[in-house]
């Protein structure tokens, strides 16, 4: 089984997907993603029990915001689902 960070990564990746697939008629454009994300990990997915609770929306939607941010700020040698998997684990977890 994997550990908790891939167990994460793995999810934001099936976010990221059924985001898409949702906002396909704009190319998955979406102003506000980080509202959609945090409302289907919350509720549509295995995000609480990888954490062992159910986390705030509204923190969890601060975080993925402040974590694009801070991803996109400088390079990384690691895809964005991972290094969100681990800060996301260390804030939430």
């Amino acid at each position: 089984m994997p550990d908790a960070t891939t167990q994460l990564q793995n999810l934001l990746g099936e976010a990221a997907e059924t985001h898409h697939r949702v906002y396909r008629i704009v190319d998955g454009d979406d102003a506000d993603w980080a509202s959609w994300y945090a409302d289907w990990l919350i509720n549509l997915s295995e995000l609480p029990d990888i954490l062992g609770k159910k986390p705030v929306r509204s923190e969890l939607v601060y975080l993925l915001v402040s974590l694009d941010k801070d991803y996109r700020s400088q390079p990384r040698g690691e895809p964005w689902e991972r290094y969100y998997a681990e800060v996301l684990l260390k804030r939430l977890g």
